[in-house]
């Protein structure tokens, strides 16, 4: 699980690789990857919009983003917490994710709450460290 906290919003990570929708002969790798939001500030945010940069092992980036997540822009009130679930094709067998959500207060401030760094490896990978 990869964590990151930003003003009291703490997002999680945890990705997974999806074998059954995978193809390694045809350079085709899928991971999921589940996300909780948990509010721990004292004030009520709402999730607005999302930016990925997603980098395979052959450096290509893409960079994805839009209004909320998965169709909705969810309201987080103190306490709460927000989960769902979205996925990452690839055409490498490794790879990985950042990014950022912007929320807004009901005052109306925005800012941007960072969504950790995680890698996306397919079962069996070898790792190199640098």
């Amino acid at each position: 699980m990869y964590r990151a906290l930003t003003r009291d919003i703490e997002v999680c990570v945890e990705p997974y690789y999806l074998e059954e929708q995978s193809d390694p002969d045809d350079s085709r790798y899928v991971w999921g990857y589940r996300i909780v939001i948990a509010n721990h500030s004292k004030m009520s945010v709402r999730l607005t919009h999302r930016y990925w940069h997603i980098t395979d092992q052959n450096g290509q980036v893409d960079e994805v983003s839009g209004p909320g997540v998965i169709g909705e822009q969810p309201r987080l009130r103190p306490g709460d917490t927000y989960e769902y679930s979205s996925g990452c094709p690839l055409d490498t067998p490794s790879g990985m994710m950042f990014g950022h959500y912007r929320m807004e207060t009901d005052d109306g401030d925005e800012f941007d709450v960072a969504i950790p760094a995680f890698s996306l490896d397919a079962p069996g990978m070898q790792r190199i460290l640098n």
